[in-house]
């Protein structure tokens, strides 16, 4: 199939700028000390709850189940996480922030909320809306023309 030129443009558009949307956020987690992937996990620790476990922060963020492994090891380390065995499958550990680590998670989440939603108010929240239910629809679109998760 040919293509029109202002396809494959927009297509490479959509790459940079998923690119550059990592990028931002890669730097502003070293700004912080940390790498993004542990940024990654301290977000999901925090609105994980008790159902936040080593695979699902692999999962959700398409992080290498030993790259999660080490950014945990680490944090318990620093006594800023727990990891406690689920009852119901003892091999699956929930992670939980000690009260060290909630503090440190304080100390850098809301910060990051703060900038995100000063932007989503910049934008606008209809504009924010459409960004993401255009996204939606790119991703559902992928699928059905074959994508992964078919």
């Amino acid at each position: 199939m040919d293509y029109h030129t202002d396809y494959i443009e927009e297509l490479n558009r959509y790459y940079a700028v998923w690119q550059e949307t990592n990028q931002i956020y890669d730097e502003w987690a070293k700004r912080h000390g940390i790498s993004d992937c542990c940024l990654l996990a301290l977000i999901s620790i925090h609105e994980g709850g008790k159902q936040c476990t080593q695979k699902n922060i692999s999962q959700r963020w398409s992080i290498p189940k030993q790259t999660v492994n080490m950014i945990l090891k680490d944090l318990q380390n620093k006594k800023y996480v727990e990891l406690i065995s689920m009852p119901e499958d003892k091999r699956n550990k929930q992670i939980q922030f000690t009260a060290a680590g909630k503090e440190y998670a304080d100390s850098i989440l809301p910060e990051l909320r703060k900038i995100e939603l000063a932007v989503i108010e910049k934008m606008g929240i209809e504009r924010i809306r459409r960004l993401n239910e255009e996204s939606e629809l790119f991703i559902k679109l992928f699928r059905e023309t074959g994508g992964p998760g078919l």
